[in-house]
């Protein structure tokens, strides 16, 4: 069994927070892989919204930790309601994994608060063995240069569950870090079919396709230097776009992407646009240089 230590923890101070469209992906469908969400659609002249919100956030609290609660002002953010299908206010979702999968609509008794969020929170289930604190703990120790060890962690999450896909994709990203490609195709390759198509799992698998690249990527003073002879040697910028990344300078591989797409999009059958996407893939989802680079590069196609 993998040592996790005890499992009751402090509570985190950002247990109910407001919510916009910018952050929605990371603050509700990306938290909800491992702990609960519940997103409580209201809006300031809302009466019932005012009895309903607080007492959410109360129940919440007295979760401990076990489940978090996102507010989303639906006049600030009408894109989110909509596409969640939210007709009226007060409207109340919960998340997990990624997913809605329980609600409800207007007030209801205190009683049938906490009820929900009781059952909201018991969705992650006790059993877990504190498999996220573990995940949570071998990303820092990944983070901070460590890889051999988060790999040896993340392996121990694995045998405990097998179909646990942050630790499958950080496994991967590990063996990246120590220069492993082979072994991280081959982890990738080995994913159970239930969680083939996580988002951890095509992140790892995008991350893979770039360390590959970086192996062969060509001196960037060289190619630069190419760019700037001719400002029209596309596979000269497409190359030093591959050799910016290689070498951590994934905001210079992006522009001169960007670039190369607004010179001339169907160059190599697209090969731009999908370097570009896989850079994004690449990147954690509310990466500023990710981002900002979708905006760009939506913006240009539909020009």
């Amino acid at each position: 069994m993998l040592e996790l230590g005890p499992t009751e923890t402090a509570a985190p101070a950002d247990l109910v927070k407001d919510v916009s469209e910018a952050d929605f992906m990371a603050d509700v469908v990306e938290a909800s892989q491992t702990v609960p969400v519940i997103v409580d659609f209201w809006a300031p002249w809302c009466g019932p919204c005012k009895t309903l919100g607080p007492a959410l956030e109360a129940a919440v609290q007295k979760a401990g930790g076990k489940v978090r609660m996102a507010k989303v002002n639906v006049d600030e953010n009408q894109m989110i309601a909509g596409q969640l299908k939210v007709q009226s206010i007060p409207t109340v979702y919960a998340f997990w994994q990624g997913q809605p999968v329980d609600g409800f609509q207007g007030a209801v008794p205190p009683s049938e608060i906490a009820a929900f969020v009781e059952k909201t929170a018991a969705l992650a289930g006790d059993a877990d063995g504190g498999l996220a604190d573990a995940v949570a703990a071998a990303e820092e120790m990944l983070e901070e240069g460590a890889a051999t060890d988060a790999a040896q962690t993340f392996a121990a999450i694995l045998q405990e569950d097998p179909e646990n896909a942050p630790a499958y994709g950080g496994l991967v990203r590990a063996n990246i870090a120590m220069g492993e490609l082979d072994q991280a195709e081959a982890i990738l390759n080995g994913a159970p079919a239930e969680i083939s198509s996580k988002p951890e799992l095509e992140a790892a698998h995008a991350q893979l396709d770039l360390a590959k690249q970086a192996a062969n990527a060509g001196p960037v003073g060289e190619l630069q230097a190419a760019v700037d002879a001719n400002a029209d040697d596309h596979q000269a910028r497409f190359d030093l776009a591959q050799a910016l990344y290689a070498n951590a300078d994934a905001q210079g591989a992006v522009d001169q992407l960007l670039d190369l797409f607004r010179r001339d999009r169907d160059w190599n059958d697209g090969a731009a646009k999908a370097q570009l996407l896989t850079i994004f893939e690449a990147l954690p989802p509310q990466d500023p240089i990710a981002l900002a680079g979708r905006r760009k590069l939506a913006s240009m196609i539909l020009v």
